[in-house]
């Protein structure tokens, strides 16, 4: 279990202090053969503790200590270790476990027809790859080719992946510094949308004139010759969009040629109380990108569906990726689908979301180190400041915060270095909600004190 957050130091007072706490010899151990043994990078290693088992909405460390896991890297949806997505692996590997490039098989056919069965509009044309940063960049070849052009307008702090092409679209300082020499030439970013720090959202909504969606359309019309806008409908930090602004995306795009491209890797299939977060928004995007929870919080797949118009590539290879049709991981994304609709997640994820936002609001919204409760459906934040006012982020306020749910069994991520996001599976129990509730509210409230 890596607890590493966005905007944290190696060597930040709250993590050096967990760090230091007392082991076991055997998580000391594991601990040590990690930090021998993997390059090390940000955000992921060298770790402070250990996993030794996932089931449902809980981990557990080689110490035996069990967290709520609020944080999943967005791939449990489902929670872990889902016994009808377990058992379908597990009758797939018996029956096919791997299929050659160019042979096609049933389980591989048969998702790419659910995705278009779920998607809205047209889009109905799929490509698997292994990982939702793959999936980015084939949709950005795909742009490439049907309009003959190679700029893009991206978000500055927006997250696409770690390749080449997904870190050039993305705009968060940790993936795209101490690289040497230039990443994707034309890949143009603008502010993203910040509600809460918008001097106009404060005013009124009467009053927004939804100047960020006029700041894409202004790199649109300079530029002159983009091939796509890609983003991410509602960004993980969380950040919910303004009303109306994927609406003015939309038809900007449209004015100017260019596509649009949604990242439902973190979002996608009902984390936001619907099976696509551009749902909310009443959009139909030219492509959109789905990965992480996809495999069910098992198996690594992700997918690229685009509209039918778009499949002008037949020409040349755009994935080909040696697992692009794997009948296991393609079953395992199927039954986690299935899954979703059987059980009614979609419509669990919106109704325990509203709950949990108006708890929060109510419990902590007066507080002057909150700054901003938001979210969609089971993806939602509290934002950390030291003065409301004022709006300065409250890093170490956070992080102290973090630590402290950590030790009293709740995992989640911060982002941006102050905002406490939290992320539980669709499947959670009610009770188990309120459970992690209590503990963030009581860690604050002790905070604010």
């Amino acid at each position: 279990m890596s607890t590493h957050t966005e905007g944290e130091s190696n060597t930040s007072a709250a993590r050096a202090s967990w760090a230091a706490r007392e082991e076991d010899s055997a998580t000391k151990a594991l601990l040590k053969r990690d930090a021998d043994t993997f390059l090390h990078q940000a955000l992921s290693s060298p770790c402070v503790s250990t996993i030794a088992k996932a089931e449902g909405i809980w981990i557990e460390d080689t110490a035996g200590r069990k967290f709520m896991d609020f944080h999943g890297n967005s791939v449990h949806h489902i929670g872990y270790g889902h016994p009808r997505l377990v058992a379908a692996i597990k009758a797939q590997l018996d029956d096919l476990p791997f299929a050659p490039r160019r042979f096609t098989n049933e389980p591989a056919v048969a998702l790419a027809e659910k995705l278009a069965q779920i998607a809205p509009g047209d889009l109905n044309k799929t490509l698997f790859t292994t990982g939702g940063s793959d999936a980015n960049e084939v949709a950005l070849k795909i742009a490439r080719a049907a309009t003959g052009r190679f700029k893009t307008v991206s978000f500055w702090d927006a997250f696409h992946g770690a390749g080449f092409g997904a870190a050039s679209v993305g705009g968060e300082a940790t993936f795209r510094s101490h690289i040497a020499g230039p990443l994707l030439p034309g890949a143009e970013h603008v502010a993203p949308f910040a509600c809460y720090r918008c001097p106009y959202n404060h005013a009124g909504p009467d009053v927004c004139g939804l100047a960020c969606a006029k700041m894409v359309e202004f790199a649109l019309e300079r530029e002159g010759d983009v091939a796509a806008v890609i983003a991410e409908p509602m960004r993980a930090v969380p950040y919910v969009p303004p009303a109306g602004f994927w609406k003015a995306v939309r038809e900007a795009c449209n004015r100017h040629g260019a596509l649009l491209i949604m990242d439902e890797i973190p979002t996608g299939l009902g984390k936001t109380g619907q099976m696509f977060a551009f749902e909310h928004d009443e959009i139909i995007p030219d492509i959109v990108t789905l990965g992480k929870a996809l495999g069910g919080g098992i198996l690594p797949i992700a997918a690229c569906v685009a509209r039918e118009g778009l499949d002008v590539c037949g020409d040349f290879a755009i994935g080909h990726y040696t697992h692009e049709k794997n009948p296991v991981t393609a079953r395992a994304a199927l039954t986690t689908i299935e899954i979703i609709e059987d059980e009614e997640l979609v419509e669990r994820s919106a109704e325990l979301g509203a709950y949990a936002m108006e708890r929060l609001q109510n419990q902590l919204g007066h507080l002057p180190i909150v700054g901003d409760i938001r979210g969609r459906g089971l993806m939602f934040g509290i934002e950390i400041v030291e003065d409301q006012a004022a709006k300065t982020p409250g890093n170490e306020r956070a992080e102290r915060i973090y630590y402290a749910c950590l030790e009293a069994g709740l995992s989640f991520k911060i982002s941006q270095g102050c905002v406490l996001t939290l992320s539980p599976p669709l499947t959670i129990a009610r009770a188990d909600l309120d459970r992690a509730l209590s503990i963030v509210e009581n860690t604050i409230l002790a905070e604010a004190a």
